[in-house]
C-alpha cells in the first residue's frame, strides 16, 4: 500500500478520533494531515530510539509498554502541530490504542484485495 494512501487513511482516522474523543481536538482536515505526517516522522525516527531505550520495561510488561511509547508520540505530535490538542496523557493513550486498532482493521481490508507476493 502506498505512502500517500496510508497518510490519507491516517488523516481520516485522526479526524474520526477527534470527533469521537472529547479530550482530543483538531481544527480541520489540513491539521489532521499534518498530524498524520508528524506521527509518521516521529514513528520513523524517534520510536526506534524510544523502543531501544525502554526495552527492559517492554519485555517486563510483555509489550504493553509500547502503548506508552505510542502515547508519547501522540503528545509530541500535539506539541509540534499547534492546532492539534490532547488534554492529558490518558487521552493520548486512548487515542493511540484506538488509532492502532482502526489502522489494523483498515490494513486488513486493504491487504485482502492485494495479490500476495512470492
Amino acid at each position: 500500500m502506498g505512502l500517500i494512501v496510508r497518510l490519507l487513511i491516517t488523516t481520516a482516522i485522526v479526524m474520526f478520533l477527534c470527533w469521537l474523543l472529547p479530550g482530543v481536538a483538531v481544527t480541520g482536515w489540513t491539521t489532521a494531515l499534518w498530524v498524520a505526517v508528524a506521527m509518521g516522522l516521529l514513528n520513523m525516527f524517534l520510536r526506534p530510539v524510544l523502543v531501544f531505550l525502554t526495552l527492559p520495561a517492554t519485555v517486563i510488561t510483555m509489550g504493553l509498554f509500547l502503548l506508552v511509547i505510542n502515547a508519547v508520540i501522540i503528545q509530541l505530535s500535539a506539541y509540534f502541530v499547534k492546532e492539534f490538542t490532547v488534554d492529558n496523557f490518558w487521552y493520548a493513550l486512548l487515542f493511540s490504542v484506538v488509532l492502532t486498532f482502526c489502522q489494523s482493521i483498515v490494513n486488513g481490508f486493504l491487504q485482502k484485495g492485494e495479490p500476495q507476493r512470492r
